[in-house]
């Protein structure tokens, strides 16, 4: 589970600072995808870079599985980051000369070890995560051979190749037509289930809200509520109290 506790983070400008997240509290439990929605310049992606501990609050906690991630060193971020996040950034940038099978390999820390049990136990992870978002057949594809979708969808598996707690997802159809960002969300909905993970997904696109558990809409920073989204803060802790018991 990831719990953000009044979060504050503020940039330098100038002789004064901007604040770019102001007092946001939020909670995404196991199994259920939470949307952050709101203007450009709301502070989404700051928030998201908290949570994935990029970047430290200037107040507040990151909770992650019980641990609080804003006081860790950046070592121990590191390790956290390593070992609980995995984080979908909205580009795929993936390495050319990389096939989709070693897209995935080469993120994964076992993959750094020589052993020959090692090796095959993070092929097939490998090729496990690529048969879950529909690319068993494209695994000796590069970048330049897949399409925008495709390329999404190896971010999307790379991304869980360390069986992360957390996924943090940051406007994945942005680059996609409305058909091809459908499916993307179908796919983050099933994975979060199937894969037990807590899930925040920056989104610009309001029309993919009913199908997420629930949302917060950021406005310069702070949480207000909003008529698009299906639940305040509030309803979303309350509401998903008993669906979270089922993956307990």
């Amino acid at each position: 589970m990831i719990r953000l506790n009044n979060i504050t983070l503020t940039f330098p400008d100038g002789d004064a600072r901007i604040t770019a997240v102001n007092n946001v509290t939020l909670t995404s439990r196991p199994g259920t995808v939470t949307g952050i929605t709101g203007p450009s310049g709301s502070g989404k992606s700051s928030l998201l870079a908290v949570a994935a501990t990029l970047i430290r609050p200037d107040s507040g906690q990151v909770l992650i599985d019980g641990t609080d991630a804003s006081h860790l060193t950046a070592g121990a971020a590191t390790e956290m980051r390593r070992e609980k996040i995995g984080i979908v950034f909205q580009q795929a940038n993936l390495i050319p000369s990389l096939t989709a099978r070693e897209q995935l390999a080469v993120m994964n820390e076992l993959g750094a070890k020589h052993s020959r049990a090692n090796r095959h136990a993070v092929t097939e992870r490998a090729n496990a995560l690529l048969d879950s978002v529909g690319l068993a057949n494209q695994a000796e594809k590069r970048p330049h051979q897949l399409s925008g979708g495709q390329r999404q969808r190896v971010n999307i598996a790379r991304a869980l190749m360390n069986d992360p707690s957390v996924l943090l997802v940051d406007e994945p159809t942005s680059a996609l037509d409305q058909e091809r960002g459908a499916s993307i969300i179908d796919l983050i909905l099933r994975l979060t289930a199937e894969l037990n993970t807590s899930t925040l997904l920056v989104t610009h696109d309001l029309v993919h809200l009913p199908r997420m558990h629930g949302a917060v809409h950021l406005v310069d920073g702070v949480l207000v509520n909003s008529p698009t989204a299906p639940s305040s803060t509030s309803l979303l802790n309350d509401s998903l109290g008993s669906r979270s018991a089922r993956f307990s």
